[in-house]
């Protein structure tokens, strides 16, 4: 019930909706509740009629007359009955905007952390099953709710008025069925849960295979991720016949009782109509009336059982939306969401920070930084650096040895756990994420580019930026040659991930979209990796006009990439084992220096060693046999 209230509150802006379901639905309801009345008199009259206590030819006026009463009626009820469809469709898709634009606003709030538990396909699931359930639980419960309620009272009170215990009898449905219902619900709602887990992780490694395609084909892995994916759902039809069973059980006993009940209303009424309580058009009345009585008892039935599917299957929804979001994320980007009646977002591009005035004075510092995904278990310890105005800084270290940590950390994507990290003057902990990340641009080992335009990948990050400034950024970067080559330049669609553009070619987009971000502080995670040697010199220009008087954070992956930095800080464990310029820790005997002899040495071991360090050997290329400045065409 907690879930349900949750949905309910979620819906409770759309109060001008459900005052016009409401509305429609009073007069729905009286409009179908005139149609037994109207059947009394013309069943009265016809029996009066054919017992010659009345004038056939006026008494056929008279049923005609009902009948054209009955028409308008029916006709009416029609109409209103429509309007009041029209606007339960319309405050369902506002519902639905409000449950899916907090949800992605959630999620657009909450750290990273958050993330590195989940799977992508399994969140996109949970939104598509959780929206699709409370949509159709409160689409039928506007639909039919009001009317229902508004009918049983109405029955209850005129069965009342003609004879009580009919009213008795009546409301005594509505508790045993209720009762049995509750019965039923709790273990429901345990084999739906366990049938949305293997929804869960079926759909979402479905989403993960078909983001990944070419590793699956590429490892013969088809068979297995079908087999894995067709045991879930064997799973799911598995827990589906017990939890079926058990509700058509409980539904047999319920429908039992009422029969057993309603048993009880005809015999009661063919008794006092034999009596001569009640005429015979009373009788029909009062049939129609217990008839009309049945169908909110019935649809009562799929209201139950459309509110444990929204309960059920919203249960993760909830818990997303009371996950804690970053501590410094943007209050803007939840209260944005608050209202029914949303204004245009504001997308004004973040300002980054103010580089101080003083060359002294640093853009980062790092000051006794400690962090740890896991409780006691430290990444880093104690890291402590800085870098000015212009200065480039080189990590170097074993892989999972805190390099991509401290690029994490300068991101905002992570708080550390102890230290101190300034940004641009500024302590990290009383920025906001997003003018955090406005002053530090970025350009990743994987471009993660999106589907679109080269131009509006280009402009991710200053989407308001004219033709003339992505253009002058993408020959900065070197991609406006093979951006031309396109039959539609600039315009070309790329596909999901860039898959229309070769590695060299996404690397050199994502350079210009750094560029026309135009942030003080720009980081480089390993960003020619994965490129052969010719798109690596291509991407490399790119990135050395990017670098010019920006403060760099490099992990690099040869050596001769970071010959030139003014800094190198070689970690150990996640600790600082040196630091100081290539030419000093040439000569030092440490890791550096060790690292440089490696790169001259053609052994297997040393190549090996090497690689530990994220290291590539100069000679080496990732694919020298294609070529990058291919255009990629359909």
């Amino acid at each position: 019930m907690n879930s349900l209230a949750k949905i309910i509150k979620n819906a409770q802006a759309l109060w001008p909706f459900y005052l016009g379901v409401i509305i429609t639905s009073a007069i729905g309801a009286a409009l179908a509740l005139a149609s037994p009345f109207i059947v009394r008199e013309a069943t009265d009259t016809i029996v009066q009629a054919l017992n010659g206590d009345e004038v056939i030819r006026t008494a056929l006026i008279t049923v005609l007359g009902l009948a054209v009463i009955l028409l308008v009626a029916d006709a009416l009820g029609g109409v209103v009955n429509n309007i009041g469809g029209y606007i339960g469709d319309v405050m369902i898709s506002r519902l639905r905007q409000i449950l899916s634009t907090r949800y992605y606003a959630k999620l657009l709030s909450l750290p990273q952390g958050y993330y590195d538990n989940q799977v992508t396909g399994t969140i996109i699931a949970r939104l598509d099953r959780s929206i699709m359930f409370i949509t159709q639980f409160l689409q039928s419960f506007s639909n039919n709710f009001f009317t229902m309620i508004i009918q049983v009272i109405a029955i209850l009170a005129i069965t009342a008025f003609y004879y009580w215990p009919l009213a008795i009898l009546l409301a005594i449905l509505f508790p045993i069925y209720m009762w049995l219902t509750a019965l039923t619900s709790k273990r429901w709602l345990k084999f739906e849960k366990v049938k949305n887990e293997h929804i869960d992780i079926a759909n979402g490694r479905f989403a993960e295979v078909v983001g990944q395609m070419k590793v699956a084909k590429s490892f013969v892995a088809e068979i297995r991720e079908l087999d894995v994916f067709s045991k879930h759902y064997r799973g799911y039809v598995s827990t589906t016949r017990p939890q079926s069973r058990w509700w058509h059980t409980m539904d047999t006993f319920r429908s039992l009782a009422l029969a057993v009940v309603f048993f009880g209303i005809y015999a009661v009424i063919f008794w006092r109509t034999l009596e001569g309580h009640f005429s015979i058009g009373d009788m029909v009345m009062l049939i129609q009336m217990v008839t009309m009585a049945k169908q909110p008892v019935f649809m009562m039935s799929w209201m139950v059982d459309s509110a444990q599917r929204a309960i059920g299957g919203s249960r993760e929804y909830f818990e997303v939306m009371e996950q804690e979001v970053e501590p410094t994320v943007d209050r803007t980007l939840i209260d944005a969401t608050r209202a029914i009646h949303e204004p245009e977002l504001d997308i004004t591009q973040v300002q980054p920070l103010e580089v101080p005035a003083d060359p002294s004075e640093p853009i980062f510092t790092f000051d006794d930084v400690t962090f740890a995904y896991e409780e006691d278990k430290p990444v880093i310890q104690g890291v402590s650096f800085s870098a000015r105005k212009g200065e480039k800084v080189a990590l170097v270290g074993e892989s999972g040895g805190g390099k991509s940590t401290l690029v994490n950390l300068l991101l905002g994507l992570y708080q550390p756990t102890k230290g101190n990290l300034e940004v641009l003057g500024h302590d990290v902990d009383e920025l906001t994420a997003a003018r955090l990340r406005a002053s530090v641009g970025v350009v990743f080992q994987e471009a993660f580019l999106f589907s679109g335009t080269i131009s509006e990948n280009i402009a991710y990050g200053k989407p308001d930026a004219s033709e003339e400034e992505i253009i002058e950024v993408a020959k900065r970067a070197n991609a406006h040659e093979f951006i031309q080559a396109f039959p539609d330049g600039y315009n070309t669609i790329i596909g999901e991930r860039g898959l229309r553009l070769s590695g060299g070619q996404k690397q050199r987009v994502a350079v210009a979209r750094a560029m026309l971000k135009d942030a003080p502080i720009l980081v480089l995670d390993e960003a020619t990796s994965a490129l052969d040697t010719k798109s690596e010199r291509a991407v490399q220009a790119g990135l050395e006009e990017l670098m010019k008087d920006r403060t760099t954070l490099i992990i690099a992956h040869r050596l001769s990439t970071i010959a030139n930095v003014d800094t190198i800080i070689t970690l150990d464990k996640g600790v600082v084992d040196e630091m100081g310029s290539p030419a000093g820790l040439s000569t030092t005997g440490g890791i550096y220096a060790q690292l440089l002899k490696l790169t001259s040495s053609a052994s297997a071991a040393d190549r090996a060693r090497l690689k530990k360090y994220g290291f590539s050997h100069e000679s080496e290329s990732a694919d020298e046999s294609i070529d990058e400045d291919e255009v990629v065409e359909d």
